[in-house]
């Protein structure tokens, strides 16, 4: 059976899937066709249930349940890893109500999690990349940053305002989930226990064999710096990405009720199988 397998060029995913992609571990009877796209752009087309197993975006969830089913493996949650309001000058958060902040996307966890932190704050969607310049020339008056620009922002002179994970752990003493990986439900649970099981042998190969996944990553990569690169991976590629366990469970579920109760998403019912 071949499966159609989204997920982001980011160098953390692509660490994550490349040896299941390219034959490295066992998929039973599983061939997976990749599609890399930004990761807002993969929460649009799981609305639409186009690709049979897919990376998106925690704040996504609630409105994919219909057609998904949250997988325990290949995603990416953790400690320090969060998003970051950054700007061109130091500011109090609430100065930023009713002011210009770029957003990667209004399903991404990023934008849940600035929700939470303050339901007055409204943001502009923009691809992900174009944020730091954006905020840089004066465009908007903030962003919201996600995955490598948070080794990066400096350059660009830049000063953080608000980092959204250091938040959430503070305030729940959780990890913070960021993307997660869903399988279609039509699938059945027998194949989706399998691709379940084939997404953790690939993580645990690239623990066990990382410099096989670097061309693949490089590829990808664009015109990243090998260092920046590879912190990526080392921040965003963790236990979790091999199996949530309990504490990871636990916070999947505490940011979908947090979201909830403050009916920034809508009600969903357990993501998990």
């Amino acid at each position: 059976m071949e499966l159609t397998l989204g997920y982001s060029p980011c160098p953390n995913d692509t660490f994550i899937f490349d040896a299941l992609v390219h034959g490295r571990v066992r998929a039973d009877e599983l061939r997976f066709r990749e599609r890399l796209e930004d990761v807002e752009t993969l929460n649009r087309l799981a609305r639409g249930a186009e690709l049979d197993v897919t990376k998106i975006s925690y704040g996504a969830i609630p409105y994919l349940l219909d057609d998904y089913v949250l997988l325990r493996s290949g995603g990416a949650l953790g400690r320090g890893c969060g998003p970051l309001v950054v700007a061109r000058e130091p500011l109090e958060m609430r100065e930023l109500r009713r002011k210009r902040i770029a957003i990667p996307g209004r399903l991404t966890t990023a934008n849940l999690l600035l929700r939470l932190f303050d339901a007055e704050l409204e943001g502009t969607e923009m691809v992900y990349s174009e944020i730091m310049p954006a905020v840089e020339r004066g465009e908007v008056d903030a962003g919201l940053i996600i995955h490598e620009s948070r080794f990066t922002y400096a350059r660009h002179g830049l000063v953080c305002l608000q980092d959204l994970g250091e938040w959430w752990e503070r305030e729940t003493g959780l990890p913070i989930p960021l993307g997660g990986i869903l399988a279609r439900r039509a699938l059945g649970e027998q194949t989706v226990r399998s691709v379940e099981d084939a997404i953790r042998r690939s993580v645990e190969y690239a623990f066990a064999h990382p410099e096989d996944s670097l061309p693949y990553t490089r590829a990808h990569a664009q015109e990243m710096e090998e260092s920046v690169m590879r912190q990526h991976i080392e921040l965003y590629v963790n236990d979790f990405s091999r199996d949530l366990g309990d504490e990871g469970e636990r916070a999947v579920r505490e940011l979908l009720e947090r979201g909830r109760a403050a009916g920034v998403i809508p009600e969903a019912g357990s993501p998990f199988l």
